[in-house]
Order: C-alpha cells, then sequence, then structure tokens
C-alpha cells in the first residue's frame, strides 16, 4: 500500500453538500490495511465525492484519467478535496482516476491526442475506445491501462457500470494479478456485490451514519442479491402488490 490514510480537516461551517452528509459526521481518519479497499452506499451518500476529493490531492484529473490528461466539461467541482489530507508511505505519482459516468469524455479526449501523440491508443486494447462495446472498452482499460508493474494507485468509481456479470469475474482476475505483482493499490466506490466479493479487501460502508468497516456478508448488496436470487417470486409479489 501506498496511501495509508485519509486525515479529514474541520469543515466550514453551514456550508451544505458535501459536508453535512451523514458518512462525513465526526470522521477524522479513514485507514488503508489493504492493497484493495471497497466503498459501498446509496446513490449520493458520498462515497463518489470522497473518491474525487481523493483522486484531486493525489494529482489525478478530477474527472477522470491520470495526472498528464486535463479535460474538464463543468467549470466546478464540490471542493471536498480542501478538506482532506493524504499521508503515503512512499508516495506515488503513477496511477489512474476511473468515473463510469465522465468515460465518453475521456474517450473522445483519447481520440483528440490523435494528430499530437503517437499511438495514444496502445494503452487501451491498441484500438479508440469509441470503436469498442462499452464493456470491451472498460475492460480493455483495465487490462492494459492498469497493466503497467510501477507502483500505482488506482481510483475507479462503478466500474461495474458496462461490465456483464463474467467480465466482472474477469475484473476480479486483474485486481488478483495486480496483488500477487505487489505494486498496485486499488480504492473502489461500486454497487456489485460480484466485485465486493473479492477476498481479504476492506469495505467501507457509508449508510446509516459516520463511514464505517463493514463485512461483505453484512452490506446490502449482498443481503439484497442473496434474497432476490433464492426466491424472487415473492419479493417481485410484494414489490408489484396493489398494480
Amino acid at each position: 500500500m501506498f496511501l495509508r490514510q485519509v486525515r479529514f480537516i474541520d469543515f466550514p461551517k453551514g456550508s451544505g453538500y458535501p459536508f453535512d452528509l451523514p458518512a462525513f459526521q465526526g470522521v477524522k481518519t479513514i485507514n488503508f490495511e489493504h492493497c484493495v479497499t471497497f466503498l459501498v452506499g446509496e446513490n449520493g451518500s458520498g462515497k463518489s465525492i470522497l473518491l474525487e476529493a481523493i483522486a484531486v490531492q493525489a494529482g489525478f484529473n478530477a474527472e477522470g484519467g491520470s495526472r498528464g490528461n486535463r479535460f474538464a466539461t463543468v467549470s466546478a467541482h464540490f471542493e471536498l478535496s480542501d478538506y482532506i489530507q493524504l499521508s503515503w508511505m512512499p508516495k506515488v505519482t503513477d496511477g489512474f482516476f476511473f468515473r463510469a459516468e465522465s468515460f465518453f469524455t475521456f474517450a473522445t479526449y483519447i481520440d483528440d491526442l490523435e494528430p499530437l501523440i503517437s499511438d495514444p491508443y496502445s494503452a487501451y486494447g491498441g484500438r479508440p475506445l469509441h470503436e469498442q462495446s462499452h464493456g470491451e472498452s472498460f475492460l480493455n482499460l483495465f487490462t492494459h491501462r492498469l497493466g503497467n508493474r510501477r507502483p500505482a494507485l488506482y481510483l475507479l468509481d462503478e466500474p461495474e457500470a458496462a461490465l456483464s456479470p463474467s467480465r466482472q469475474l474477469a475484473f476480479l482476475r486483474i485486481l488478483r494479478n495486480h496483488e500477487q505483482i505487489g505494486r498496485s493499490q486499488f480504492i473502489i466506490a461500486t454497487h456489485s456485490p460480484i466485485i465486493l466479493g473479492y477476498p481479504e479487501a476492506d469495505l467501507f460502508t457509508f449508510d446509516d451514519g459516520p463511514l464505517r468497516y463493514t463485512f461483505y456478508h453484512d452490506t446490502d448488496h449482498y443481503q439484497i442479491t442473496r434474497q432476490f436470487l433464492n426466491a424472487p417470486e415473492p419479493i417481485l409479489r410484494e414489490l408489484f402488490k396493489g398494480e
């Protein structure tokens, strides 16, 4: 591991979102003890905002990419990054910030680099990302762009967004390969019960109050999926009752 801790600085009073999110109240530090850490919680709970803040503090582009990528589609971002500090041992400058919601813009940015640099697609499977299916482009990015052997920090926001269940399993194999090499650290925000099942990872939940450590089988993602797969009919009857 390289990023060992995120420390929260006192938030400004009465500043609203995201500083008033329940997940951040009373939390002073987040410690990273394994090379893979998952952030879980409902939409709007704060996990993506925190991942963005870590990315900005680490020097990555706020909308995705590495330190050298610079593009933006909006003029401002929530400034949680001004109120956290990162503790490294040692500090690394290589890595990548993946955001599913802005991946189309990132792919366009890579296309725009083609007249400026030689073979901008070598790190993405050798083909323009827009010429690949959504799932194929995601997996090629994870396979090739995340495939270097230099010490690196990877921040991934909803990597499952375009991955079928079988490709989510392939993604777990990529994580395992990185862990065995021992030069990568991953912090991943996800809703996927498949991805969350990766062994010996830390899980932090952003639901039901201040963020805290949790266990895979205690997450709603696991429990709801398990209940549905075991007995979908009664759940659907209750869901559609009254129609």
